[in-house]
């Protein structure tokens, strides 16, 4: 671990940034350029002192995870990433660990959307990012582990997954979820994290694997769907999707038109945030 390097580093792309690249408001005049130190811990998950003991050449060895954020949290491109990695003592990550490294350009895209549910996606259907109304209207997403990371995996083993849809759009939407997955397969190979998604649902979901053997292939597209939520109940958006130019990552986009049913339920979405409407209420 090389500490002054790192410091450095940490130091000067945190002087690159202002608050509109992170979807932060400009608040106060500020004394200094950049970020402060207290913006990008918060946006890294981590205390302040720890993140401020890495620039003052005194803090631990980082991990894997905490560069990980780190690098989302300074919108670092892939080559700025490995070289964090690397000089805080770490090896650069794989080609499947790279996949979920959040391309700046998306990032960008989705700190300017606040009042609309949005959120990036890996071509696996893992959420990589979140903003507050996609969680309020979802659910947070960010805490699954191995192959449950994949929405198509817990699509087929997880039956509460599947509650955020109408009876009547659920086979549709699994003929959607293994058309995507063949279309990742078919980019990455069987020896990659699709390959290997693909062979646990083969053996713990006859749904799937009787769906698989279609060789239906598609990616997502523009679509109009009813989404229920616990306490708003159904409502209908418009999903619009912006892909990367190598297509391994999508920005995916809810919304509904002005006047609708649905665009005032996500107007009070927006208000009242994650928190249950019963909570709310008392």
């Amino acid at each position: 671990m090389d500490r002054a390097a790192l410091a450095s580093f940490l130091f000067r792309r945190r002087e690159a940034l202002r608050p509109g690249d992170v979807g932060l408001p400009d608040g106060a005049r500020r004394r200094t350029p950049g970020l402060r130190r207290e913006e990008v811990a918060s946006l890294a998950g981590m205390s302040t002192d720890y993140y401020t003991r890495l620039e003052q050449r005194r803090g631990p060895h980082p991990s894997a995870q905490l560069l990980t954020a780190l690098s989302r949290a300074l919108r670092l491109t892939a080559d700025e990433r490995d070289h964090l990695f690397r000089i805080a003592g770490q090896s650069a990550p794989t080609s499947m660990d790279a996949a979920t490294h959040v391309a700046p350009a998306l990032l960008r895209v989705l700190d300017r959307l606040d009042d609309t549910p949005a959120m990036i996606l890996s071509c696996l259907g893992e959420a990589l990012v979140q903003n507050r109304m996609a969680v309020a209207l979802l659910g947070d997403r960010s805490g699954h582990t191995g192959l449950a990371r994949s929405e198509v995996y817990r699509w087929f083993t997880d039956p509460a997954e599947r509650l955020i849809y109408p009876v009547d759009d659920r086979d549709r939407q699994s003929r959607a979820q293994v058309a995507n997955l063949r279309a990742a397969y078919g980019v990455l190979g069987a020896k990659s994290a699709a390959g290997e998604l693909v062979r646990a649902l083969q053996r713990e979901s006859d749904e799937f694997a009787e769906l698989w053997q279609r060789h239906e292939v598609a990616t997502r597209f523009t679509d109009h769907k009813t989404l229920l939520h616990p306490e708003l109940g159904p409502i209908e958006l418009d999903c619009q999707v912006l892909f990367t130019e190598d297509r391994s990552q999508a920005l995916l986009v809810l919304t509904a038109a002005p006047g609708t049913e649905g665009h005032a339920k996500l107007e009070l979405l927006s208000v009242l945030g994650h928190e249950r409407f019963t909570d709310a209420s008392r």
